[in-house]
């Protein structure tokens, strides 16, 4: 029985499904702040619970069994993911449901088409693009936790292998949209989506931990424009908007993680990006003797100091030290320091990051800074203290024309008056580099892990 007999059923489930638009828009909008975040992602729930939900009355659904199950098993999932997972295993878990998007879509292309849908080129984009998610997350996932290592995987011949890829995906949508004669539908399908999920691999594999905050928002961009495509394919309004929405915003962000990277689009899109050859610059061996320091020294420094920058990175979320970092914030603001966090838009491993672990130990938006706002009066910065950050901060960026990260926008550091940087070792970053700046005159290493050091010097504060 349908749910809505004695209701204009098309009309009720458009009236909600712009209901849902407006609401997904909305809390777009308002994840833009932290003031408003959480709101925003609550109301951008609600608009797809919505959604969800008239989808399926209008659907005239017999049986709900499965339904139940999928639902349930996903809210169980979204939930222990939601409360279990660690804030350094947020890119893995960003990177992992990029995917889930991606299969989804696949799914849904690859059952119209057995069903006999005439949507033939929605389809093949939806099964295209939602196989490249699938598989490019999973490999950005192994990148990231480091089961696969965070450097380039380059080989000889990579291009014409791509190129051939490239075409035989092409001569597939030919076959699949008009020609239906050399294989049966069940056969074309699972050729594409063997070539899709291929290309996913041969995709990210190049491509460097350095750059995985560039991936994650382009294949987030993905998994959006695929779902766009499922909606044409189903004729779902909502859907086509909630894809479009993603993949628009993805786009987005994955053009200011590529200027923050000094990279184009068209770059990130078409030449392989990542694959960065062997470094043979002079950073890539020691170039003089670092300068370790003690926590009661450096405290000395920082008691004296009248201004002091925060460079948030990597290390930090591994050594969980967000807490205790913002306690050292407020004890130097009380000592009567100016105390900033300088934040790049690609410290971390996914967009974001170091921004969602401040704002978790209720670090005030108000004294996050970008790199260009800081740079110019770098010089006038007391004491800075680089927490588990490398690339964001490496002074060849902008000195060595060999260097593989010539050319990216860093934070300057290296001016500054003093720099204290928290390491656990003279290990080099993700992007496997050397970095000079240890080096430095102004330079001092407070080896160790993070969260133990800030807590020292807390410590001593507090004494």
């Amino acid at each position: 029985m349908d749910l809505f007999n004695n209701f204009d059923t098309a009309f009720l489930v458009n009236v909600a499904y712009i209901a849902a638009s407006i609401l997904f828009i909305v809390g777009l909008k308002m994840l833009g702040s932290p003031d408003t975040a959480r709101r925003g992602n609550l109301l951008s729930s609600t608009g797809m619970l919505l959604a969800i939900l008239v989808t399926l009355a209008d659907q005239s659904i017999i049986d709900f069994t499965w339904i139940l199950v999928g639902l349930i098993s996903g809210g169980i999932i979204g939930y222990l993911a939601a409360t279990r997972v660690q804030m350094t295993s947020m890119p893995e878990m960003v990177a992992i449901f990029n995917g889930f998007g991606g299969i989804a879509s696949l799914l849904v292309g690859s059952a119209e088409f057995i069903r006999g849908s005439d949507y033939l080129f929605p389809i093949f984009l939806t099964v295209l693009i939602g196989g490249v998610t699938f598989t490019g997350s999973l490999v950005a996932y192994g990148k990231l936790s480091e089961i696969l290592g965070g450097r380039p995987t380059l080989y000889k011949g990579q291009q014409i292998v791509n190129s051939i890829l490239l075409l035989l995906i092409a001569t597939t949508g030919v076959e699949m949209i008009f020609l239906q004669q050399i294989f049966i539908a069940s056969e074309t399908l699972l050729i594409l989506c063997g070539l899709a999920m291929v290309l996913g691999i041969l995709f990210v594999i190049p491509i460097g931990g350095a750059d995985m905050p560039v991936v994650i928002a382009l294949l987030n961009s993905f998994s959006g424009l695929a779902a766009c495509a499922a909606g044409f394919v189903i004729e779902n309004n909502v859907l086509i908007v909630a894809g479009a929405l993603v993949g628009a915003s993805g786009l987005i962000l994955t053009n200011i993680m590529c200027k923050a990277m000094n990279r184009s689009l068209a770059n990130v899109l078409f030449s392989g990006f990542g694959s960065v050859s062997e470094d043979t610059s002079s950073s890539s061996v020691e170039q003089g003797e670092v300068k370790p320091i003690s926590s009661s020294d450096a405290y000395l420094i920082l008691e004296a100091a009248s201004s002091v920058l925060i460079v948030p990175g990597y290390g930090m979320a591994v050594a969980q030290a967000q807490h205790a970092v913002r306690e050292l914030g407020e004890l130097l603001e009380s000592n009567g320091a100016e105390v900033k966090y300088a934040i790049h838009p690609v410290a971390g491993r996914m967009p974001g990051h170091m921004n969602v672990l401040l704002a978790e130990a209720n670090v005030s938006y108000d004294v996050l800074v970008e790199p260009d706002d800081v740079n110019p009066i770098m010089e006038t910065v007391d004491v800075c203290m680089v927490i588990g950050a490398n690339d964001v901060v490496n002074p060849d960026a902008k000195d060595n024309e060999g260097s593989p990260i010539y050319g990216m926008p860093i934070i300057e550091v290296d001016n500054s008056k003093t720099v204290f940087v928290l390491k656990r070792s003279m290990a080099s970053g993700f992007a496997g580099i050397q970095n000079p700046l240890f080096f430095k005159q102004n330079s001092r290493m407070l080896f160790g892990d993070a969260k133990e050091t800030v807590s020292e010097l807390v410590a001593e504060f507090k004494a």
